[in-house]
């Protein structure tokens, strides 16, 4: 009897000690995974606004707006930070563009070439083009890590505006598939043409374009919708930029809820018996869901101006269409 006790004893001091031993290496194990993830976690983690942007490089401009959103100028940025981010990350940028009539045969080519060359280098990029003839397309020709999808453009006998189906037919593909492809999108009109490096300092969860008309004018002139019945009304006296609605970009999900909220817009003017333009609503509603980013005027410069000193390097150069 005293025998087996002796037994029992040291089966269980084994055990204690096998238990220990195992919790020992249980805590071990946890540790340095705790370890690895926070090294994973701290690499991945995105960069702080001030890793990357110095806003006192340009005190000649505005680079930061009153709700602290950078505006993205030459000399503010530092792209190698980003790009050892997104890197990382492996992201896939979608730049969407609307070629119908004979907008296709007219800027297209020289939209993809330019995009081809100076859009998100480095990144998988997918290009979403809206066309309405197939036929009318030109010869597309691309790099590696980015490839292109064409998309049929719907149109109903009851939409009249070219902006109106441009955002109806965008809604419905970012639903049905977009918004899965990629982790950014672009919206750009045809007729642009990319002359330096779109990088990664563009990325935002919501990105508005300054207009490079207005960005050099008084705020009390911006040409806002100033009707109070207006879904898209902004008094005078409020309103923090003029955005161009020829460029925006952000989350595809940030994307539909702009969309959906010019649709409502629309919707309520007509109702009203009022139509504003699609840059009005665009407007307002950049006013009231502030951008998380602003690209300046060098993004989306029209040439015809003459390049004041403050415009360092333009990176797109937009053609105004020849109707």
């Amino acid at each position: 009897m005293q025998r087996m006790n002796s037994k029992r004893k040291m089966l269980l001091l084994i055990s204690f000690a096998l238990s220990l031993t195992l919790i020992k290496h249980h805590f071990r194990i946890k540790k340095h995974l705790q370890k690895m993830n926070f090294c994973w976690d701290h690499e991945a983690e995105e960069p702080q606004l001030s890793d990357w942007f110095n806003p006192k490089k340009r005190p000649d401009v505005i680079t930061t707006t009153d709700w602290l959103a950078p505006v993205i100028w030459e000399g503010t940025y530092n792209r190698q930070v980003l790009e050892k981010y997104y890197k990382r990350l492996n992201i896939t940028v979608g730049l969407a563009v609307c070629a119908t009539g004979k907008f296709t045969a007219q800027y297209l080519e020289k939209f993809i070439q330019s995009a081809n060359k100076h859009f998100m280098i480095g990144y998988n990029v997918i290009f979403y083009i809206l066309t309405d003839d197939v036929a009318r397309l030109p010869r597309i020709e691309l790099g590696p890590l980015r490839t292109f999808k064409l998309l049929a453009v719907f149109k109903e006998k009851e939409w009249k505006d070219f902006n109106f189906i441009h955002m109806k037919n965008l809604y419905m593909y970012v639903i049905e598939h977009i918004q899965h492809e990629v982790d950014f999108l672009f919206s750009m009109t045809v007729n642009h043409i990319f002359k330096n490096d779109f990088g990664v300092e563009t990325l935002g969860t919501s990105v508005a374009q300054i207009h490079a008309w207005w960005y050099f004018k008084n705020a009390h002139d911006f040409p806002y919708e100033r009707r109070p019945a207006s879904a898209a009304f902004i008094p005078f006296g409020e309103g923090d930029f003029y955005y161009h609605a020829a460029i925006f970009g952000g989350t595809p999900e940030k994307i539909l809820t702009f969309i959906e909220g010019y649709r409502k817009g629309v919707s309520d003017d007509s109702k009203n018996g009022l139509s504003s333009i699609y840059e009005h609503h665009l407007n307002k509603y950049f006013l009231i869901n502030k951008p998380t980013k602003l690209l300046s005027p060098e993004y989306n410069w029209d040439p015809n101006f003459r390049t004041p000193p403050q415009i360092k390097l333009v990176k797109v150069a937009w053609l105004q269409k020849k109707i």
